[in-house]
């Protein structure tokens, strides 16, 4: 019972990923619903076998007050993967300015991407497209939906649908 439970509020909002055995302490309860139960797997006791859940949806609204992920050079190489956004590689990085800071270019999640070394001595004082040098993906605001792939080292098949993947 080591596996991740994806936890959806009310109106279906992926709120966090939790343990097996606090999954079936919130059914159990009757706070949650069972969406979705792994079909390989069953939780036993000595008189009855029970499904494995998934997904669950609990059954109370739970208000979560609106937070932007902070921007900080740990979650920009989260959300780019820990891979250089240049050439694919993943070491000796540094983070790179699309538009550069003498140019104008602001700390921002959409100016700032993950890039090696040599990449980013390349590119210098120019964009990308001065330097010929296109972006694998457009740098972009993520949301908390993005990271649940990264916590988990991937996302189970299954949650997909509910995390709009």
């Amino acid at each position: 019972m080591n596996s991740n439970v994806l936890v959806l509020n009310q109106d279906y909002q992926p709120l966090s990923v939790c343990s097996v055995q606090r999954s079936v302490k919130l059914l159990f309860l009757d706070k949650a619903e069972m969406l979705h139960d792994d079909p390989d797997k069953v939780i036993r006791t000595v008189d009855e076998e029970f499904s494995y859940p998934s997904v669950i949806r609990l059954r109370s609204y739970i208000r979560i007050p609106y937070s932007r992920i902070v921007l900080t050079r740990k979650n920009i190489m989260k959300r780019d993967r820990h891979i250089c956004q240049y050439c694919g590689l993943k070491s000796d990085l540094t983070l790179d300015h699309v538009m550069p800071k003498s140019r104008g270019g602001k700390d921002t999640w959409e100016n700032l991407v993950t890039a090696c070394n040599k990449c980013n001595v390349k590119k210098g004082d120019r964009t990308p497209d001065e330097a010929k040098m296109p972006l694998k993906t457009a740098p972009y605001r993520p949301i908390h939906i993005t990271f649940f792939q990264n916590l988990m080292g991937g996302v189970q098949e299954h949650w997909k649908p509910y995390l709009y993947m």
